[in-house]
């Protein structure tokens, strides 16, 4: 099978290929050994609640300073 790179860099997906993964959506795109490889992957949807995470942030032992702490640290101006 055959598929055309347009000028836009867009690859259509020859049918047999798209009707073997019909809920495909989204995929995964890596190279290995000069090659492209295609793997599909499903998207779920993450929604979490404020007090979801600041429950897991407790759970884990994670106080709002270490967070303030973690900012400053990432925010720093480096060498």
């Amino acid at each position: 099978m055959l598929a055309k790179k347009t000028s836009k860099n867009q690859i259509t997906l020859p049918k047999a290929i798209s009707t073997a993964f019909p809920d495909a959506e989204y995929f995964d795109v890596s190279i290995e050994e000069n090659r492209i490889l295609l793997r599909p992957v499903k998207m779920v949807p993450y929604r979490k609640t404020l007090e979801e995470v600041r429950a897991k942030m407790a759970k884990l032992g994670i106080a709002e300073n270490d967070v303030s702490e973690a900012v400053k640290w990432a925010r720093r101006k480096r060498a």
